[in-house]
C-alpha cells in the first residue's frame, strides 16, 4: 500500500513541478496575489481534474481489470518514458517559460487544466493505470485515495510558486535537480509498467 502511494507521489509530483503556462502563470499571478493566489489557481486545477478522475474510475468499473491492465500498462508506459525524457529535458534546459494571464487565479486553474491537451493525456493514459491500480487495492474508494494522494502536490507546489513569485538562483537550482530525479523515478516507473505489460511481472 505504502509503495502505492509513493509511486502516485513521485508521478505526480513530476507533472506538477515541471514548467509549464499553469506554473508559470501562478509565479506571475504570486507578485500581487502571495500565495493565496496559487491556493486559487490550485482550486481550478482541482475542479476540472477531479472530474476526470472520478470519470476514468466509472469506466473502469464497467471492464475488467484483467481486460484492462495490460493495454492501460503499455499506453501509460510509453506516457511515462515520454514523460520522464521531457523533464528531464526540461530539467536540463536553461530556458523558462514566460507566461503572463490576466484572469483572476481560480479561472485561471480552471482554463489553464482544461486546454490542456497534455493534462488531458496524462490522465487518459498514465493516470488511467494508476486509478486501475488504485482500484484493485482499495476497491469503490480507489479512486478517493488517489485524488487525495495526487491533489495536495498541486496545492503545496503552486501555492509555494505564487509565494516565491519566481524560479531564480538557488531556488531554481534546487527545482532543476528535484525534476530530474523525478524525471529518473518515473522513467523507471515507465519501463516497469512496460515490463509488466510484455513479462506479466513488476520490476520491484
Amino acid at each position: 500500500m505504502l509503495e502505492f502511494f509513493a509511486k502516485v507521489v513521485a508521478i505526480s509530483s513530476s507533472g506538477a513541478l515541471a514548467p509549464g503556462p499553469l506554473s508559470a502563470a501562478t509565479a506571475t499571478i504570486g507578485v500581487q496575489k502571495g500565495w493565496k493566489g496559487g491556493f486559487m489557481v490550485s482550486l481550478g486545477h482541482f475542479v476540472v481534474e477531479a472530474p476526470i478522475v472520478f470519470l476514468i474510475a466509472f469506466f473502469v468499473s464497467l471492464a475488467t481489470i484483467d481486460a484492462l491492465m495490460k493495454p492501460l500498462a503499455i499506453l501509460g508506459g510509453g506516457m511515462l518514458i515520454l514523460f520522464g525524457y521531457l523533464t528531464i529535458k526540461s530539467a536540463l534546459s536553461k530556458e523558462r517559460s514566460k507566461v503572463k494571464t490576466n484572469f483572476n487565479p481560480f479561472l485561471t486553474g480552471v482554463l489553464l487544466t482544461a486546454l490542456n491537451p497534455f493534462f488531458i493525456a496524462w490522465w487518459f493514459s498514465v493516470g488511467s493505470m494508476l486509478v486501475v491500480d488504485s482500484t484493485i487495492l482499495f476497491g469503490s474508494l480507489g479512486a478517493v485515495l488517489l485524488l487525495a494522494s495526487h491533489v495536495w502536490i498541486d496545492f503545496a507546489w503552486l501555492s509555494l510558486i505564487a509565494y516565491l513569485t519566481s524560479l531564480k538562483g538557488i531556488m531554481e537550482k534546487f527545482h532543476r535537480a528535484i525534476l530530474f530525479l523525478l524525471g529518473l523515478l518515473v522513467l523507471f516507473f515507465g519501463l516497469d509498467y512496460l515490463h509488466f505489460a510484455f513479462l506479466n511481472t513488476n520490476l520491484i
